[in-house]
């Protein structure tokens, strides 16, 4: 009799909650954007930069970046009264995994891979 393979692990409920909470904050073309610009520069940018090259007002900009800012997808700086964002790199290597395992395909376990900035 041949054995069956693994089997992934479904997920629990607070991993769960995690996942749907970045994929909310990546639910709006605006924000998929924003997080586009910020990695491709790869550089902090000041929210007036930000609004220079995505063609979207300053409140609407600074709405989006904190949204994003709250799933940890983009990290703040202040700087005197400025405030720069830039993208959280650990994101760009832990996000596609949670897309992995969401569709049932062998992932790290979020726990292992924070969507955290290493201190």
């Amino acid at each position: 009799m041949k054995e069956n393979a693994a089997r992934p692990h479904l997920l629990d409920a607070d991993t769960a909650a995690t996942y749907a909470a970045w994929f909310k904050a990546l639910a709006d073309p605006t924000r998929v954007r924003l997080v586009n610009l910020l990695a491709v520069e790869r550089r902090p940018m000041s929210v007036g930069e930000i609004v220079e090259r995505s063609e979207v007002g300053q409140s609407t900009v600074s709405h989006h970046l904190k949204l994003l800012a709250e799933v940890r997808f983009v990290l703040a700086e202040k700087r005197g009264t400025s405030t720069f964002y830039r993208v959280n790199e650990s994101c760009l290597s832990c996000f596609p995994s949670a897309a992995d395992a969401v569709m049932g395909h062998p992932a790290p376990d979020p726990a292992a891979v924070p969507c955290e900035e290493p201190t």
